[in-house]
């Protein structure tokens, strides 16, 4: 599908955005394993969310949604059935890696798949706990999906994430529910606390300690009613869009504001971003807040180190806000990008060099200088998700009319991004 972007001459006007994806992931894989029937509101409406509510049913979960709300009766931790056939990831890594944690604790056989975006990217960061945990996992090449899963009784371990990644900390935690004892996972990074929070919240026993978490085994889990706070991650597109367009005022309702992800918005507050939070609260164990963004002119600035990894999934559309910066955006330790649902690094620089847009490309990252003009421009996602979102937020700073091929990657996460985009932009 192609999407015909045209420039803004300003966005202004209130939104409320999807509910956020990886709470929502995380909610609905612990209401199926909990006891009784939870309700999400605001559950995300992407593909990639679908994936892991269609995967719950086929291990015997019984799931009613009716728009952004989900019920989900829940079978206990022993009550999942066996699946009649693979198990269809889609395009979502963040279920095929942490639904794993579930399947390895469960007696049965199972397999995981995904599409061929998805069958392109390594699970061993999953495989090599859950062998340690003494589940049996087999893999296409030994690391690529389709993965198999010949589950049972599972061993507490004490493991060291070798990179940060909280989806790989999420497989080990959710395997960790299956365990006899304690399980440890270590973090040389502090990364989204999203699953420890809807575990506590569920009635697991779980402490966290700068970046040691330890789950006690076999809880009992109980049914709650939820609501996810909208997507910071989506957020960004539209707070990098009002930064971008002069005379561009946003209000963004009812975001999700976890410190862990906090990061993007003390990175734009660095850059000199006009941004305000009001009516914080918490939900359900989740900070939420509304965020005014104005137009401002914003610096510039660095990515690296751990900031790399706690911005890993913006630094496609901080790569467009850098360009037009006035010193530019220096991206590095980001190689992580290069295994995402495209090499990340490769598709911004293309994108961004067919808009006219100068980019130094390196192994682990990039560097754009600022000061730079979009130029009107075919582009395409490449079937990337934040690819797609990222580069329409570019065009509405270009000279003309550009088009996105594969614009319907943005369904993945966002389906409504295009038509939300167009309401705002004047």
């Amino acid at each position: 599908m192609q999407a015909r972007i045209q420039p803004a001459a300003r966005l202004r006007g209130a939104l409320r955005l999807p509910g956020d994806k990886s709470i929502s992931h995380r909610y609905a894989i612990v209401a199926a394993v909990a006891e009784g029937t939870s309700r999400i509101e605001n559950y995300a409406t992407g593909a990639d969310c679908r994936s892991t509510l269609e995967c719950l049913r086929a291990l015997g979960v019984e799931i009613t949604a009716e728009g952004s709300t989900v019920q989900i009766s829940g079978r206990g931790l022993d009550g999942l059935q066996a699946p009649s056939g693979d198990l269809d990831a889609g395009n979502s890594g963040s279920t095929m890696r942490m639904l794993a944690g579930i399947l390895a604790g469960n007696p049965f056989t199972s397999r995981i798949k995904g599409d061929d975006s998805l069958s392109r990217r390594p699970m061993d960061r999953i495989i090599i706990p859950l062998r340690k945990m003494g589940a049996s996992v087999e893999a296409r090449e030994g690391r690529f999906p389709p993965i198999e899963i010949h589950g049972g009784r599972l061993r507490a371990i004490d493991y060291e994430l070798p990179v940060p990644s909280a989806q790989v900390k999420s497989c080990v935690l959710f395997a960790g529910l299956y365990a006899e004892g304690i399980t440890t996972v270590r973090e040389p990074v502090v990364t989204r606390d999203h699953t420890e929070i809807a575990l506590r919240e569920f009635g697991a026993s779980i402490d966290k300690s700068g970046g040691v978490i330890r789950l006690e085994g076999r809880p009992r889990l109980s049914a709650r009613n939820l609501t996810a706070p909208s997507d910071l991650s989506s957020a960004a597109f539209f707070l990098v869009a009002a930064l971008l367009i002069p005379d561009s005022e946003l209000l963004l309702e009812g975001v999700g504001l976890n410190p862990t992800r906090a990061a993007l918005l003390d990175f734009l507050v660095a850059m000199g971003a006009d941004l305000r939070i009001q009516n914080l609260s918490s939900l359900n164990g989740e900070l939420a807040g509304d965020i005014v963004v104005r137009h401002s002119p914003v610096r510039g600035g660095v990515i690296e180190k751990a900031l790399s990894a706690a911005l890993i999934d913006e630094i496609p559309i901080l790569a467009v806000l850098g360009a037009a910066s006035q010193e530019g955006l220096l991206v590095r330790d980001a190689r992580e990008l290069r295994l995402k649902e495209t090499d990340r690094i490769a598709t911004v620089a293309e994108n961004l060099r067919r808009m006219g847009v100068a980019i130094e490309v390196r192994e682990d990252g990039f560097q754009v200088p600022g000061r730079q003009k979009f130029h009107a421009a075919t582009l395409d996602s490449y079937g990337d998700h934040r690819i797609a979102m990222a580069f329409a937020v570019a065009a509405l700073a270009a000279g003309g009319e550009s088009i996105i091929e594969g614009a319907e990657a943005a369904s993945v996460s966002f389906p409504e991004f295009f038509d939300t985009l167009k309401r705002l932009a004047q």
